[in-house]
């Protein structure tokens, strides 16, 4: 089973970056989990979000986000749109499925016609 966050939206703001002051390069990255597994592959509702800086290639924590950062950072988070969370079985899960169906009548029609 592996999960990974994949990047849905990268914006590019236009604030000052607080460690390095340049206005061109933070970048705000919102990321959503993805669970592949072999039976299915899985987008959840789970975001995250990340502010970095490509000019000092630092991350900005909250606790280092300015008013202006911080207004804008509400502003994309309120116009961001996840991707739907959802579940889609793979080939093996379909054959398992079929498999399991075909098994259950089989059972079935021996337990009604028993002398077959």
């Amino acid at each position: 089973m592996s999960e990974k966050l994949v990047t849905i939206k990268e914006v590019v703001l236009k604030n000052n970056c607080p460690e390095c002051y340049s206005n061109e390069g933070l970048r705000l990255t919102f990321k959503q989990k993805i669970i592949d597994t072999r039976f299915y592959k899985s987008i959840t509702s789970q975001i995250s979000h990340e502010i970095d800086c490509k000019i000092c290639n630092t991350v900005i924590y909250p606790v280092k986000w300015t008013d202006d950062i911080e207004r804008v950072f509400e502003y994309q988070k309120k116009a961001f749109v996840p991707k739907k969370p959802l579940t889609y079985l793979k080939k093996t899960s379909w054959l398992a499925i079929i498999l399991a169906a075909i098994v259950a009548l089989s059972l079935i029609f021996l337990a009604i016609y028993p002398n077959l």
